[in-house]
């Protein structure tokens, strides 16, 4: 077994296989940018070598650099991860070469299936199905021509080396269109003995420009008989292919539930770990154990299949910006927890999402017993997710989680745009309980610098007993505080304008009551009778009788960001006066897509 791997990736895949390689008892090596000097996989590796500028080109993707590291750290083993030299079948000649193992498939077998025209003749040449087309080597323009007519229109015109709509090499080839397909996928592991099973499928339908944010297994379109023929499909690729390690073959399913190859991943995918949750397999770990050249530990009987797993990818992006990505320092981020509940993550609070690379925060993995429970989980775990900071499409993913398309099973790669979840939607009503939490969190910072009757000095923290907060420690927060200010009767108003209306929250103390309670009008309605309490400076619990509500908030850019329920708005506001924000971040989608 391999002593020292060196991870040729960064962020979350990087964090996950040093994770696997600790338990096996190897020791692990980071490469890292000049912009990744204090990332989160460098600092939980056990050496770190630096490969260049921030720029992938310069670093990441330089194959000579890589090697070096590997040589000059006494590693016997690379692992690509996914991206970057992960399907760089020069790199894993090269790797061969210098005596390091690449963990990955041999370099012939990812030439011969990362052209999609070989793959596509391949899969053919075993009875597997494909979309109808050409896929042949003569690229004359007339007799393409000829062919397009042949298939008929509307059709498809695809990069035989593309990947992402980026091309390797001038061929083509022609595919008939598909009219809402599905996007299914089985992951495979094959290892140096002639051995190929399969570990079910993942949908991964649901995308945006042409790249998946949420996968799931099994898909809801399978019958157990289709499922059947299509695994039994993709294992006899495989083993056409000779490949070894973890791959995936990719198809797409019809409206009939007729399913076509696509072609084949010859790395790990980034939605692995819904594979992982629903077999309890560890894939890194055979990845590992498959490139030392044992043969596999588990034959197709033995794979079990339990419960449901769906992974959604929260990424600093702008949904309604056209998934403008969005930089800067994550200034706090909450994750969330509970059973069922996985995380996995190369950043953290404190940390910098930068120009240079995907803007993915951190993947999200929900298991649970059946699929409506995994959704209902997945929904209430993004309610708990807040990351201040970059702007994120948190909203987007729950806004999916309530769609009744999504809850149905109704899901093809136009989903998003079918159901308008790409555009602006301005016109959902604003929560009492954002309004009540802004100008609670707004109200924080003056209650604080006078401190308890007057006597803490600003951003001292003082601490109260209360059975609310784990270990019975919280901070002294505004509600409890005295101070000179607090006389009976007064009262701080604030104005906030949303979609075009002024809403003013006015908050008035309640002395008589036995705990800090304040009577709260929201544009002069009959008062509302609540307690608040702030806990770590973010979180802010709402109580209205036996009811409670926990929102998060923080100051941004001089703004002051609610979230609730995974949905965020911001705005710019001061005591007694209303401060107009130009674009207010708000997609209340919850019940209107329907």
């Amino acid at each position: 077994m391999f002593q020292k791997i060196v991870i040729a990736n960064r962020g979350e895949i990087a964090v996950r296989i040093m994770a696997t390689c600790r338990e096996m008892g190897i020791r692990t090596v980071a490469v890292y940018s000049e912009a990744d000097r204090n990332a989160r996989h460098v600092r939980v590796a056990d050496e770190a070598y630096a490969v260049g500028p921030a720029p992938a080109a310069q670093s990441y993707l330089r194959s000579e650099a890589i090697l070096d590291v590997a040589r000059r750290g006494g590693a016997e083993a690379i692992h690509p991860g996914y991206g970057f030299l992960s399907e760089n079948a020069a790199f894993a000649e090269a790797c061969e070469q210098a005596g390091i193992v690449f963990i990955g498939p041999s370099p012939v077998a990812m030439r011969l299936m990362g052209s999609k025209i070989a793959a596509k003749q391949l899969a053919q040449s075993v009875g597997a199905p494909v979309v109808p087309g050409y896929i042949g080597d003569n690229q004359e323009e007339i007799f393409l021509q000829r062919e397009a007519q042949r298939v008929g229109f509307p059709l498809l015109i695809k990069a035989s080396a593309g990947g992402g709509g980026k091309g390797g090499d001038d061929a083509i080839f022609l595919e008939r269109l598909i009219a809402r397909p599905r996007h299914l996928e089985i992951q495979v592991l094959g290892d140096r003995h002639g051995n190929v099973i399969h570990l079910g499928e993942r949908e991964c339908s649901i995308q945006r420009r042409h790249q998946k944010i949420v996968e799931e297994s099994p898909s809801i379109a399978l019958t157990p008989e289709r499922r059947a023929e299509m695994s039994s499909a993709a294992v006899r690729i495989a083993k056409a292919a000779r490949y070894s390690n973890a791959g995936t073959i990719e198809f797409i399913v019809d409206e009939d539930r007729q399913f076509y190859f696509l072609e084949m991943n010859t790395r790990l995918q980034v939605e692995y770990p819904v594979t992982e949750s629903v077999t309890g397999l560890d894939l890194v770990r055979h990845q590992i154990l498959i490139a030392a050249g044992e043969p596999l530990g588990i034959e197709q009987h033995q794979v079990s299949f339990r419960g449901h797993a769906i992974e959604v990818r929260l990424y600093a992006e702008d949904p309604v910006r056209g998934y403008l990505p969005s930089t800067g320092v994550i200034q706090r981020f909450v994750e969330p927890q509970g059973p069922g509940i996985r995380v996995d993550s190369g950043v953290g609070s404190g940390d910098e999402i930068s120009q240079f690379y995907d803007p993915m925060i951190a993947k999200l993995i929900i298991s649970a017993e059946d699929r409506p429970a995994a959704i209902a989980r997945l929904r209430c775990a993004l309610e708990q997710t807040a990351i201040y900071g970059v702007t994120t499409n948190i909203s987007l993913l729950h806004g999916i989680t309530e769609h009744p398309a999504f809850q149905e099973g109704l899901t093809h790669t136009g989903f998003l745009r079918q159901y308008g979840f790409e555009e602006t939607q301005r016109d959902q009503p604003l929560p009492q309980e954002v309004l009540l939490a802004a100008a609670c969190f707004d109200l924080a910072p003056e209650v604080e610098e006078k401190g308890q009757n007057g006597l803490t000095s600003k951003g001292a923290t003082a601490f109260a007993v209360s059975p609310l907060y784990p270990g019975g420690r919280m901070p002294i927060s505004p509600w409890t505080s005295g101070g000179p200010w607090r006389m009976v009767g007064e009262a701080r108003s604030f104005t906030y304008r949303y979609q075009g209306n002024e809403h003013r929250v006015a908050l008035s103390p309640l002395t008589s009551a036995r705990e800090a309670t304040w009577n709260a009008r929201i544009d002069g309605e009959a008062a509302l009778t609540i307690t608040c309490s702030i806990e770590q400076g973010c979180l802010v619990l709402l109580r209205r009788g036996v009811e409670q509500q926990c929102l998060y908030a923080q100051q941004e850019k001089g703004a002051t960001l609610v979230v609730y329920r995974g949905q965020s708005i911001a705005w710019h506001t001061a005591s007694h006066q209303m401060w107009d924000l130009p674009r207010l971040v708000a997609m209340w989608r919850r019940s209107s897509r329907r």
